[in-house]
């Protein structure tokens, strides 16, 4: 009887398994050097999975206006970009757009002042 409920586990096993795998190659912006900048300067951003495997785009946000900047590098963990110049000065969130299947919008956990 115990014999039964193995391939149940091991199915959700499996499910979990992939589940995690899949996850793990979400992006994540940890930080962004300089934290200020101006106009025309180029930012360094870093985190994991910033390969162009798994990011199409990144935008600076203000929580209304989304402006996609041009990156200049990109890696599994560095990102670069110069800070466009009709960027109004403020405080703004980094919003990756995954390559994943539906593509998702995802707010970093760092912000980025323009002055």
């Amino acid at each position: 009887m115990r014999l039964s409920y193995f391939p149940l586990a091991l199915v959700g096993l499996l499910v979990i398994a992939s589940t995690l795998g899949a996850q793990a190659t979400y992006p994540r912006m940890t930080s962004v050097e300089p934290g200020t900048a101006k106009a025309g300067e180029e930012v360094t951003v870093a985190g994991q999975n910033l390969e162009k495997a798994n990011i199409a785009e990144v935008y600076l946000s203000d929580g209304e206006k989304d402006l996609k900047v041009v990156l200049t590098e990109q890696t599994a963990t560095v990102v670069k970009f110069k800070v466009p110049d009709a960027m109004k000065p403020g405080r703004f969130s980094l919003v990756v757009l995954t390559t994943t299947k539906p593509a998702k919008l995802i707010d970093q956990p760092v912000k980025l002042t323009v002055e």
